[in-house]
């Protein structure tokens, strides 16, 4: 009976201590607001039902609630005065040695080109209408049809008119030897420059930039499971994984919550480790979350929260938040 009380006191006190590690009443953190991510700056919203990768987006577009179109300077501008800390672009690599800040596989979809967007040179994809294809419905009129004309950006544009500005950079093929190029291209800027930037996409161009840029910010499936996968188990003790370690990380909101040391704690440690961490909307299956665009998701954050979030409607969150964290 003694060595069962014994056994049961040492428990109390090894999970009271474990509870104590990862409580956020040790953290020193001082609250504030989240850090916002606008997925592609200020974009037109879409309907999503049985959404595919290979869906035309811009065919079955909500009505306008702005004026911009996604993955432009003038909707990145619009981003960033909206209130955004940092934008998410996707890239595609071009016949000239150039990168195209295009979302889509083919310029099929949003333009009145055809084929492949690394198919082109960028000079040929700046002849593009990007506004051509959008329609809310059903193709009867296209009210951005004409104002998209030149406006598809190559990377190099967006840098040298956002020169201290936070951007996530989507490698949107498996291929590694676009990492490699990418790296390349990465490796013309000073550390200071890089140290805004963070790169995602496949495990193979992803693998191939940190293997070139180990200082690079990046992000794939592997590294993103790797990291929750091994934090899960020995996070409790305040280790960090190497595979949560100078990287960026997207948590589903409903996730991030059986993270030990959430919130403040676990925020402490990726800071520690140089990670930037950026809530998603709920996770049910699938590939990544969508992001957190419902404003009522708002209300799930933490207070004081100062981590990061992903949306994808920056009009529709950034006034909630600003009013629950009296941002600015």
């Amino acid at each position: 009976m003694r060595k069962r009380t014994i056994f049961s006191a040492g428990v109390i006190v090894v999970a009271a201590g474990i509870w104590l590690n990862n409580s956020s009443l040790l953290s020193g953190r001082p609250a504030g607001g989240p850090v916002v991510l606008a997925h592609r700056g200020l974009a037109q919203d879409f309907d999503r039902t049985n959404l595919g990768s290979d869906t035309c987006t811009a065919s079955r577009m909500l009505p306008p609630r702005h004026a911009y179109l996604e993955n432009t300077i003038a909707s990145m501008d619009a981003a960033f005065a909206f209130g955004a800390d940092a934008l998410e672009l996707d890239v595609h690599p071009t016949t000239d040695g150039k990168f195209a800040v295009f979302h889509d596989w083919t310029v099929d979809c949003r333009t009145e080109g055809k084929g492949e967007t690394r198919g082109h040179s960028m000079a040929q994809l700046k002849t593009l209408d990007i506004g051509y294809g959008y329609t809310a419905d059903g193709g009867k009129t296209f009210p951005f049809r004409g104002k998209g004309i030149g406006m598809m950006p190559s990377l190099d544009e967006v840098l040298a008119h956002f020169p201290a500005r936070r951007f996530n950079i989507n490698v949107k093929s498996n291929d590694p030897r676009e990492g490699e190029a990418l790296a390349a291209w990465l490796s013309r800027l000073t550390p200071a420059e890089r140290g805004y930037l963070s790169v995602y996409g496949g495990d193979k161009p992803i693998a191939a930039v940190k293997a070139a840029l180990p200082d690079m910010h990046t992000l794939s499936r592997a590294s993103l499971t790797q990291c929750i996968a091994r934090y899960a188990a020995l996070g409790w003790s305040g280790y960090v994984p190497d595979a949560c370690r100078h990287g960026t990380l997207l948590i589903p909101i409903n996730i991030a919550k059986w993270m030990w040391g959430w919130p403040n704690r676990f925020l402490d440690r990726m800071q520690a480790v140089d990670t930037q961490v950026y809530l998603l909307g709920p996770y049910s299956g699938g590939g990544f979350s969508e992001g957190l665009d419902d404003p009522k998701l708002i209300d799930q954050l933490p207070d004081g929260y100062s981590g990061g979030i992903s949306t994808d409607a920056l009009d529709l969150v950034m006034p909630v938040i600003k009013a629950r964290f009296g941002r600015p």
